[in-house]
């Protein structure tokens, strides 16, 4: 924290996470070290980059504020992950129950005979954290498998663990899925029975209609035949 007589302010290094076309923050902790209200305000020497909330405040006496400094997103990544860039806090005793409003640009500046105390911020950019390394099959002495997913204890390691948790929630999402599936084929299958059972019936239907016409046809033909035969009888006769 800084030796200040108005403010403590931690850190004094903003460091950001640096990921290509990735927004990032950090946050300064200021810290009233007076039994006055003090005013403060941040500048930077590149502030289409930067983004301050608050850049001015004031905090009250014996009181924190946190500010919170947002790097906007870069399409490139400087050499070596060297940053130039520089903040600038300024301090100054405000008047006793002032608010942010109350800020005005002269009460930081010199030439009105105000005191104003100064703390420069450098700016690092450090890697990002790396992503787990996956669980790894064998163990260090000969790559021998280990016999089991789980310590001596049967209690799962934190990569197991993140892997049961991973398959546990993925079971729990796709029962919906599943059950959605099933209602869809249950219904087109009683579908498909019912238009075969119609269409067994109508089969049936003209079966029963085609047995009946070629039936009549029979009759009437031998009935035909019976009189032509008794008449032929009946004309020989005479």
């Amino acid at each position: 924290m800084s030796t200040g007589e108005l403010l403590g302010i931690e850190p004094q290094e903003l460091k950001f996470p640096f990921e290509l076309k990735k927004q990032t923050s950090c946050s300064l902790h200021l810290s009233n070290k007076t039994d006055s209200y003090v005013a403060f305000k941040v500048k930077t020497t590149n502030p289409k980059k930067y983004c301050v909330r608050p850049n001015t405040g004031v905090v009250s006496p014996r009181s924190n504020c946190d500010v919170i400094v947002t790097m906007q997103a870069q399409r490139e990544a400087p050499l070596d992950l060297q940053c130039k860039d520089k903040f600038l806090l300024q301090s100054v005793i405000a008047s006793p129950g002032s608010t942010q409003k109350d800020i005005t640009p002269e009460m930081f500046t010199k030439e009105s005979g105000n005191v104003v105390e100064e703390c420069k911020l450098k700016v690092t950019y450090v890697s990002p954290p790396k992503p787990p390394s996956p669980v790894r099959e064998g163990s260090e002495e000969g790559n021998s498998p280990r016999p089991s997913v789980s310590d001596n204890n049967g209690n799962l390691s934190a990569s197991e663990f993140n892997t049961a948790m991973w398959v546990h929630n993925e079971s729990q999402e796709r029962p919906a899925e599943v059950t959605t599936l099933i209602t869809r084929l249950t219904e087109e299958k009683n579908s498909a029975v019912q238009q075969n059972n119609k269409l067994k019936q109508e089969l049936e239907l003209l079966r029963r209609a085609t047995r009946d016409q070629h039936g009549g046809f029979s009759i009437i033909f031998v009935a035909v035949i019976a009189l032509l035969g008794i008449l032929i009888g009946y004309l020989l006769r005479k």
